[in-house]
């Protein structure tokens, strides 16, 4: 499939499988983004203030996010922390909201100070999830390391150990950003898949210097590690799927001297994937050949619905809405901001043209 050429394409609503929608009124504010991005499920990642420990927590935040999108299917995760244990995880699959636990090593990125110091601690823990069939999440980088090499760390001790300690254990590593990360995933079994984001599929470690919208954890890493990634995306192989990361900052927070980390890419992650894919087609990094309508559907609905076993939101079903993406001259605004002025928010890519996007009943 040649996107260079095509003037439209329409394909089953995008399942982000990785994205932050943060809490109060931040979290009023961008949630309406995710239907604007052609999506209709969402994995809600839970590093707020404080973190989402318990079950409960995780009941209510679905809750208020049901009335702001009613549309949408919210899956729920929990921080692991100290306070988790087998009890727990048992009551998380119980409740029909959770569907994952997130790993975060202490202080790799956002609100993770809270986090993992011991993996061994946790062993109980994903001996009960294993048991459960409880997705272990991860955030892939050794803390302590260098930004450029923590998620090659991680992938090279910690992934290999964790999936040979626990093989039916089901494992994501979010936002794959290396090819040795990815790598790693194709050598685990099929319990073991990763996520892409869009922004991963643009940048390189040049623009996250360059720009402080561009700058994420894990750092976009070489032009190399790009490719890998467009490739990854296209295999066919079911091992990787989207997750956004989409992560939205007050335009200061993301402007100041240590800028936060995190790229909001929500209200336009489809149509930010499939330009990556036709940019890397045009600059020679993937071919056209490599580009099939399987693949697109596969990376961006199906294999992370299959993955997370969402019975019901078959990507395939003919009676689900769809999405219909057009080469209309749209622009990425400069900024968002909400109708009382006190939140402003940067986009990744602000100011570059975009396939416009639509829902077709």
């Amino acid at each position: 499939m040649d996107l260079t050429t095509l003037s439209h394409l329409e394909l089953p609503p995008t399942a982000d499988f990785h994205c932050h929608l943060r809490q109060d009124e931040m979290m009023e504010f961008v949630t309406p983004y995710i239907a604007k991005g052609g999506v209709d499920a969402v994995f809600v990642m839970p590093n707020l203030q404080p973190p989402i420990t318990q079950v409960q927590q995780a009941v209510s935040q679905h809750q208020a996010l049901s009335k702001l999108a009613p549309n949408v299917k919210f899956l729920m995760s929990l921080f692991l922390h100290a306070s988790l244990n087998a009890d727990v995880i048992a009551e998380a699959v119980r409740s029909g909201v959770v569907y994952g636990v997130k790993l975060y090593p202490a202080g790799v990125t956002t609100n993770s100070q809270n986090g993992v110091l011991d993996i061994e601690q946790y062993y109980p823990v994903f001996e009960a999830m294993q048991k459960h069939d409880l997705v272990l999440n991860l955030h892939g980088e050794t803390p302590g390391v260098s930004v450029l090499g923590a998620e090659t760390t991680f992938v090279t001790h910690t992934l290999p150990l964790l999936h040979t300690k626990f093989p039916d254990l089901r494992i994501v590593l979010e936002h794959v950003s290396t090819r040795e990360g990815i790598d790693a995933v194709r050598r685990c079994g099929p319990k073991v898949v990763a996520t892409i984001t869009a922004h991963h599929l643009w940048a390189t470690t040049e623009d996250a210097e360059q720009d402080s919208h561009s700058f994420c954890k894990p750092i976009a890493k070489t032009p190399a590690d790009r490719t890998a990634l467009l490739k990854a995306a296209l295999d066919g192989s079911a091992k990787f799927f989207f997750g956004s990361d989409s992560a939205p900052h007050h335009v200061q927070s993301k402007e100041q001297a240590s800028g936060a980390a995190g790229c909001f890419t929500q209200g336009w992650c489809t149509s930010l994937v499939i330009g990556a894919i036709e940019n890397g087609i045009r600059q020679g990094w993937i071919s056209k050949n490599d580009v099939t309508y399987e693949a697109l559907e596969g990376f961006l609905s199906g294999y992370g619905r299959a993955f997370y076993r969402l019975s019901g939101m078959n990507s395939e079903d003919s009676r689900k809405p769809r999405i219909r993406l057009e080469k209309r001259g749209e622009m990425i605004p400069a900024s968002i901001k909400s109708k009382d002025g006190k939140i402003e928010v940067v986009p990744f890519r602000r100011g570059q043209e975009i396939m416009s996007l639509s829902w077709i009943d």
